[in-house]
C-alpha cells in the first residue's frame, strides 16, 4: 500500500523536485502551500509522514511549518529540508542563526553517524547546500541531537531522540546530492513501519466498556495531489 505524504510548500523552486522524488518511490504525495492549510487541517488529513520543504525565508516566516512540527511530531514521521530543517529545530526551542557565509548551488562533504535516513551510507558523503541560516549547536533542545555535520562543525542533519522526526539542511532531491534519494527510500520506509506499528496497535480489541473511535474530521479541500509514480510539473518560487 502507498504511503500518504502531506507537502507543506514554503514557497520554494525546489519543492516539486522534491515531491517528484517522493512520488516516484511510490508515495501518493499532496501539497499544500504553508498558508493554505494549518496544524489542525494537516491532522485531519490523517497523511502516514508529513514532509516541510525547503523555503526562501525564516522558520518563525514559515506559514504553518513551525506550528505543524509542534501539534505533529509525536503523530506522525516527519521530514523538513533546509528550511524544514531548520523549523524543526526552532519549534521545539533551538536558535536559527546566520551561518559564516551564504552557500547557494555548493556541493560540500557532510559527515554523519550513520543512523536514521543515513543508514548504509558512506560518510562523508556530497550534499547539496542553498542556505545561509543554520541551526546553532550550543540551541539544540534535549529531545534534538545532530546526525551529520560539515568538517567545520555546521549542522547539517537532526534527528528526534525518541520520535521518527529528522532535518536535512542540505537538500536530498538536489543533482548535488548523489545519495539523496537513498535518503528519502530510508524516510519513507522509517513512515511505513511507524504506520504499520500503529495499525497493530489500533487493531487491538478494545477495553470493555470503550465507546469506539472518535468519528473522523472532515478533510479539508484544496490541495494538489501527485499520484505515485507520477511526475508533477516543477514551479518557479518566489
Amino acid at each position: 500500500m502507498s504511503l500518504r505524504v502531506l507537502v507543506i510548500d514554503n514557497y520554494d523552486s525546489f519543492t516539486y523536485n522534491l515531491v517528484q522524488l517522493l512520488a516516484e518511490l511510490g508515495a501518493q504525495v499532496e501539497v499544500f502551500r504553508n498558508d493554505a492549510i494549518d496544524g489542525e487541517g494537516v491532522e485531519a488529513r490523517d497523511p502516514d509522514a508529513v514532509v516541510l520543504s525547503p523555503g526562501p525565508c525564516t522558520p518563525r516566516e514559515a506559514g504553518c511549518s513551525m506550528e505543524v512540527v509542534r501539534r505533529l511530531d509525536a503523530r506522525r514521521p516527519l521530514l523538513g529540508v533546509c528550511l524544514g530543517h531548520q523549523a524543526i529545530a526552532a519549534a521545539l526551542g533551538g536558535r536559527v542563526v546566520r551561518g559564516p557565509e551564504p552557500v547557494h548551488g555548493m556541493a560540500s562533504a557532510v559527515f554523519h553517524d550513520g543512523t536514521g535516513l543515513l543508514a548504509g551510507l558512506p560518510s562523508p558523503l556530497e550534499a547539496g547546500r542553498y542556505h545561509s541560516l543554520v541551526v546553532d549547536p550550543a540551541s539544540l533542545p534535549p529531545e534534538l541531537e545532530a546526525c551529520a555535520w560539515t568538517a567545520d562543525g555546521l549542522i547539517m542533519g537532526l534527528r528526534h531522540r525518541h520520535r521518527p522526526v529528522y532535518g536535512l539542511q542540505f537538500h536530498p532531491e538536489s543533482v548535488l546530492t548523489p545519495r539523496g534519494r537513498d535518503m528519502l527510500e530510508q524516510f519513507l520506509a522509517i513512515a511505513g513501519r511507524f504506520q504499520a506499528e500503529r495499525r497493530r496497535v489500533q487493531s487491538r480489541p478494545a477495553p470493555s466498556g470503550h465507546q469506539g473511535r472518535p468519528a473522523a474530521v472532515p478533510a479539508a479541500a484544496g490541495p494538489q495531489a501527485v499520484p505515485a509514480g507520477s511526475s508533477p510539473r516543477v514551479e518557479e518560487g518566489s
